[in-house]
């Protein structure tokens, strides 16, 4: 039996976030977290590249709408932040 469970995210500017299927938002969340445990900053872009290297074959959807969508709720709850003043963007988690 398919897990039919959702979860609603949050949007770091107070925007309507989206219903998702919560087995899918645990996998991309469990990515993000493992990439940063270390404590170092990556790059939006380094990290949605691995991302959608390493989890296109066995993920069920869109890889990186996924990776933004449960990044940008990560953000929200105060999990992950943006490094300031870094250009290209930079991620990390929130101390």
């Amino acid at each position: 039996m398919v897990d039919k469970e959702k979860i609603l995210t949050l949007h770091p500017q107070g925007k309507k976030g989206v219903n998702i299927m919560k087995h899918k938002y645990d996998v991309i969340y469990a990515f993000i977290a493992k990439k940063l445990k270390d404590g170092k900053p990556r790059t939006f872009e380094s990290l949605a590249d691995q991302a959608v290297n390493e989890l296109t074959a066995s993920f069920d959807g869109k890889v990186l709408w996924y990776f933004v969508t449960v990044k940008l709720d990560m953000e929200a709850r105060g999990i992950i932040e943006r490094v300031p003043k870094t250009s290209p963007h930079q991620i990390q988690l929130k101390s």
